[in-house]
């Protein structure tokens, strides 16, 4: 039985409610509503608009390979503080990041919708411009996201940018420093066993992003954000059941998968606290042509670093001392 919200329930709370929602609707619903609008144009007396975004689309379509575009006075905007208060979401340094480096961050778990990474690296709502002055954040994202009209401008503003290598060397060779661009590890084969309390993470096998921080000579950040996991529950598909055939197929064809899942109130989120801890830089000496063996050994320094990380902190937030992270 569905139990609405009294109506004493604070107009703040309320903000935090709708401000979730309109971002959980774009996720879901926006980026296939713009495709309808953009060819439904076509045919009325506004086909222009169609035709001149088109021709807008076209002349961009390599922003999300150049660093993307920032537009600071948005992610400034005071709803996202309603969404970070919603959860609430909070980011905690554990070491100053040097404005003259760039660095190379992994975000773990993926979660659901990685609501910790978006909150934190896409917009200021937990405060990164304060905490880590003269740092520019961006967050990767699937290439497939930005394929969508309309939708690809509002995600590109935000410092997202294309999963892919010329993104990353766009980044990361820029004069000067003062970068951070977050990489969310596990990708969408993580997100398949993102459940509350797990702790599961796809990182055993992932190192194509070690060899380019080393490549780039970009310092290595260990991030690690608690109760990523914990705001939505997933529908049963553990390993040799057929919906996790099924979604591993479409995972190996398309580089995504359909994800099942439920929250508080169909796809709204539970209100559970989101702590995304900083962990303090590994330095990368920059070498342009890296050999597996020196991959590897950064490669285990990261994950001795991602699990120090972990287990200084877990008891802070919640999590049994005996849990530990699980590498696969």
């Amino acid at each position: 039985m569905v139990e609405f919200a009294p109506l004493c329930v604070p107009w703040k709370r309320r903000l935090q409610t709708l401000v979730v929602l309109q971002a959980v609707s774009c996720l879901v619903s926006v980026a296939i509503l713009s495709y309808v609008v953009f060819i439904g144009l076509l045919f009325t007396r506004f086909w222009i608009i169609s035709i001149l975004y088109a021709v807008w689309w076209y002349l961009d379509r390599a922003k999300p390979w150049q660093g993307s575009r920032h537009i600071d006075v948005l992610r400034r905007w005071s709803v996202w503080k309603y969404m970070k208060d919603y959860f609430p979401i909070s980011l905690v340094k554990t070491a100053d990041l040097d404005p003259s480096r760039n660095y190379l961050a992994g975000y773990h778990p993926h979660g659901i919708a990685t609501v910790g990474a978006f909150t934190n690296f896409c917009t200021d709502g937990t405060g990164f411009s304060s905490l880590f002055p003269g740092i520019r954040s961006h967050l990767m994202v699937l290439n497939l996201c930005f394929w969508a009209p309309v939708f690809r401008d509002y995600i590109i503003i935000s410092g997202m940018v294309a999963a892919d290598k010329e993104s990353v060397s766009h980044i990361l060779s820029r004069e000067g420093g003062g970068n951070l661009l977050a990489i969310v590890v596990g990708g969408v084969q993580e997100a398949l066993d993102a459940r509350p309390g797990g702790y599961k993470l796809v990182l055993r096998n992932r190192k194509g992003f070690i060899r380019l921080a080393l490549m780039h000579g970009a310092d290595l950040v260990p991030i690690f954000s608690f109760g990523e996991n914990d705001i939505y529950d997933q529908v049963e598909n553990s390993p040799g059941t057929w919906l996790r055939w099924f979604q591993d197929g479409l995972q190996r064809v398309m580089r995504g998968s359909i994800l099942l899942f439920y929250g508080s109130f169909g796809l709204m989120p539970y209100r559970r606290p989101i702590t995304t801890v900083v962990g303090k830089p590994i330095e990368v000496q920059k070498t342009p042509h890296p050999s597996q063996e020196e991959v590897d050994r950064l490669h285990q320094h990261y994950m001795k670093e991602l699990e120090n990380l972990f287990e200084a902190h877990k008891l802070k937030y919640n999590v049994p001392r005996d849990q530990h992270l699980e590498f696969y």
